[in-house]
């Protein structure tokens, strides 16, 4: 069991119309006397019923191996209420990136105390959860700075929006299995996410943002990203690299 508190929040988004459920994990010891770092987390539930995260973060943080941070896991409804919205065409893609900047940054930063700065605010999905998390960084570059991309779905606009990208202002944790060349998604076809993510980790490269790749072996599953969510947090978010600021100073 993990051994911080969680909040289970309701938040109506006016760019979505409908209300959106927010799991919010508070570290061991949280106190709203200091600020902290923030994580949003797209496929809230899998990453903790399959990636057992908040033990994780427990785990790290007792070890003084990661920054003590707040966590929110966003849940998806349906699997086609995730496509809508994580996939980079879905019809509320659009509308859901605006939900996560202008809607629930504020909502989550008048809850918590934070740094309130892009360098403080990390994203991280799986597979469409991924893609929307780095279009909302290549998009949001002064709300969010940070990104893992646990096999992510890349397109030809992704990749554009790379290159038009500031490096300087996005920091990117990212894999893919070397067996992810037949997916089958959620639209029932049959997709190679090796090679799209290859191009991707060429172009993070050629580019000069700070990041670090693993190509694993493995296919297009939890079984594959669980044992990368350690290395994630420990190269995303290592003790001390923010001051928890005291409030009262």
């Amino acid at each position: 069991m993990a051994e911080g508190k969680i909040l289970e929040e309701k938040l109506f988004s006016k760019h979505l119309n409908e209300e959106m459920e927010v799991i919010i994990y508070l570290p061991k010891q949280y106190s709203t006397l200091y600020k902290y770092p923030l994580f949003i987390i797209q496929d809230g539930k899998d990453y903790i019923r399959f990636g057992k995260l908040p033990k994780l973060v427990d785990e790290l943080t007792e070890s003084g191996q990661i920054q003590k941070s707040v966590y929110a896991f966003l849940p998806y409804k349906t699997v086609e209420d995730r496509r809508k919205k994580y996939h980079p065409d879905g019809e509320q893609n659009e509308a859901y990136l605006r939900f996560l900047a202008h809607e629930l940054v504020p909502f989550l930063e008048n809850l918590v105390p934070s740094f309130q700065m892009a360098g403080s605010r990390f994203l991280m999905g799986d597979s469409l959860g991924a893609s929307t998390s780095l279009k909302a960084c290549l998009k949001y570059p002064y709300t969010f700075g940070n990104v893992v991309l646990h096999s992510p779905f890349i397109n030809d606009d992704l990749l554009e929006l790379v290159k038009q990208a500031n490096p300087g202002m996005l920091k990117i944790f990212h894999i893919i299995g070397d067996q992810e060349t037949e997916v089958e998604t959620t639209n029932h076809t049959i997709d190679n996410f090796l090679l799209p993510n290859e191009a991707l980790h060429k172009l993070i490269q050629d580019k000069g943002f700070e990041s670090e790749f693993h190509l694993f072996e493995g296919g297009h599953r939890w079984t594959y990203w669980q044992p990368f969510l350690k290395p994630s947090l420990t190269y995303m978010l290592p003790a001390h690299t923010f001051d928890l600021e005291s409030m009262e100073s």
